[in-house]
């Protein structure tokens, strides 16, 4: 399985209130709400220009600060097929597979992504191709990959009840 999406480029220690402001947290509930408000106080372009498949590429502790859901799913509400962090927030990272938003941690592939430029994941080879070159990650196991495709661990846990 391959995704390809353009870059959106951002630095280090993106915490979770610049991903989704907090003074929403407990106020929004709908899906397209929820999408509205990603990034806009980092990028407030990024709602109107995020196209299906984009790729966030991050610095060091994506995702920091406190244990917000919602900084995933605005991601994955938006359409947004990945996030490659040099390194992600241990709670970021576990929300975004939660949620189904594949997080990818390839330092070097983070640092060599240029913003806008198209951007390959092979999940099948655990290869990111851009620009300057093709970079290997390491590989997701299947359950992550399985909850990933599945859309969240809800829908995970959902389908694995249903078929027993």
């Amino acid at each position: 399985m391959e995704l390809q999406g353009h870059a959106w480029k951002y630095g280090d220690n993106v915490n979770t209130d610049v991903i989704f402001p907090g003074k929403y947290t407990y106020t929004l509930t709908e899906r397209e709400e929820i999408a509205a408000h990603a990034l806009e106080d980092l990028d407030p372009a990024f709602v109107e220009r995020v196209q299906p498949g984009d790729v966030i590429v991050a610095g060091r502790n994506w995702g920091c600060g406190s244990s917000r859901e919602q900084a995933a799913t605005c991601l994955v509400y938006n359409g947004v097929g990945a996030v490659i962090a040099e390194n992600f927030s241990r709670i970021f990272y576990r929300n975004a597979l939660n949620n189904g938003l594949l997080a990818i941690v390839c330092p070097e592939a983070a640092q060599a992504i240029q913003p806008g430029e198209t951007v390959t994941v092979d999940l099948e080879r655990n290869v990111i191709r851009c620009g300057a070159g093709e970079f290997t990650f390491p590989p997701l196991s299947p359950t992550l990959m399985a909850i990933v495709d599945a859309g969240g661990l809800v829908a995970f846990v959902k389908q694995k009840l249903a078929a027993a």
